[in-house]
């Protein structure tokens, strides 16, 4: 554990895939609202240490643990922890990302693209098996799942990450069909945009992250924060008029259904 969870009996926020960007800021903000935040993480302890501090000191309650989504059990695991220590899952969020980069097909090994799925499709999936029998006993619960342009349309050389969330994305409609009548909200977030988060945009673009950001120009970057209230908004929607689906994107930017290589050229 990165950070000991304290006795608590609060609702509980988890969170799968807990950095400094969209994981944490959403954690923040559920904590903000009165749950406890469990963050989990692949890596990084110091990171994830700094996090949970930053929810403790603004008031919230939250812990951290690092967790690889992809060993077997462990999501199981950490579901049965939370709900017998913790707190009940009210509300829980998976946010791991699949990309890999472009790559040609030639460039995308078998094992490459079924990591892909598993941290894509499959991870959701065991994640779903795990905490929806206690929220369906309960009666109420809410699982977000954060999703990405490649989910709704596939580009050359994004081969696994387009597959990965694509499956994502149908795995969303199949358990909101089976679980929404037993009162489980499930809401497929499209991020269709890049996000201002360094443990992810951050590490790819490295030195020009900064430059980067600055040649988008004025809101030209999705900000974690901002992002968080509609996670916390769809958490909160009462049963009359629930959301499945939404997408958020900076305004300057294109949406999916309307970009294409010729538009992109256009704008230039």
């Amino acid at each position: 554990m990165a950070a000991a969870a304290s006795s608590t009996r609060k609702p509980v926020f988890l969170v799968i895939g807990a950095g400094a960007g969209i994981g944490g800021h959403v954690a923040a903000r559920f904590a903000a609202g009165g749950y406890h935040a469990v963050l989990a993480r692949r890596s990084d302890e110091a990171g994830l240490a700094k996090v949970v501090a930053g929810i403790e000191t603004a008031g919230g309650s939250a812990s951290g643990v690092l967790l690889n989504a992809a060993d077997d059990g462990s999501i199981e695991n950490l579901v049965e922890r939370v709900e017998r220590d913790t707190g009940p899952i009210e509300c829980a969020l998976y946010n791991l990302g699949a990309q890999i980069g472009n790559r040609a097909l030639a460039d995308t090994p078998h094992r490459t693209f079924e990591l892909g799925w598993r941290l894509g499709t499959f991870g959701l999936f065991r994640l779903a098996h795990a905490v929806f029998p206690a929220m369906a006993e309960r009666g109420k619960g809410s699982l977000l799942v954060t999703s990405a342009t490649a989910a709704v349309r596939g580009n050359a050389g994004q081969h696994s990450h387009a597959a990965a969330m694509a499956g994502r994305r149908m795995l969303c409609q199949t358990l909101n069909a089976e679980f929404g009548p037993q009162g489980i909200h499930v809401a497929h977030v499209v991020v269709d945009g890049s996000v201002d988060a360094p443990d992810t945009l951050g590490k790819m673009l490295g030195d020009s992250f900064e430059g980067y950001k600055a040649s988008k120009g004025e809101d030209g970057v999705i900000k974690p924060a901002a992002l968080a209230e509609t996670y916390w908004h769809l958490a909160q929607q009462p049963k009359n008029c629930w959301t499945h689906e939404i997408d958020a994107r900076p305004w300057t930017d294109t949406p999916w259904w309307n970009d294409n290589p010729i538009a992109a050229i256009d704008r230039k």
